[in-house]
């Protein structure tokens, strides 16, 4: 019973001596927690800025900026960055409340090219008991998909002047 009281108490001790060498002071060349270092729960960091070189999305920016400003009238329910994913919840235009609209656009590559982006929009109507799925007219999805890329090219032309 002792021996294993004591090699928990060993075990212990170990571990602090273990996790006490993480926390690198100034001279150790790691920086504290309160300036940006590293800490094991993300306390006192503060969050990565746009400009910073190291930070980076994992799809064309210029794509996502667009899907983004593109489909700004619309509520959001996800948009992952790093994923290139964008999903909005069900819109009704306030001149139709009888039909809505959601929309999925994915992101496929990090250059900006028409066949990187993929959207697909949803559509529902009001029936007496509540909404049923409808389709969407065929240009609609292209129609989205154009429109985003249009604004990719003009901030994109933005950026370079």
């Amino acid at each position: 019973m002792a021996l294993v009281r004591g090699s928990i108490a060993a075990l212990a001790a170990l571990g602090l001596v273990a996790l006490g060498g993480c926390m690198g002071g100034p001279k150790s060349g790691v920086q504290p927690y309160s300036q940006g270092g590293f800490h094991p729960f993300g306390f006192g960091r503060s969050a990565p800025q746009p400009d910073d070189p190291k930070v980076a999305i994992g799809v064309n920016a210029y794509l996502w900026r667009a899907t983004l400003d593109t489909l700004a009238f619309m509520p959001l329910t996800s948009a992952d960055p790093y994923g290139g994913v964008v999903i909005t919840d069900w819109y009704a235009n306030p001149e139709k409340p009888d039909e809505r609209f959601k929309a999925t656009v994915y992101i496929l590559d990090t250059r900006l090219r028409a066949d990187g982006l993929n959207v697909t929009v949803y559509k529902q109507v009001r029936d007496g008991a509540g909404w049923k799925d409808a389709p969407t007219a065929g240009q609609t999805d292209t129609d989205i998909e154009n429109a985003i890329l249009t604004r990719a090219r003009q901030l994109r032309l933005s950026n370079i002047r």
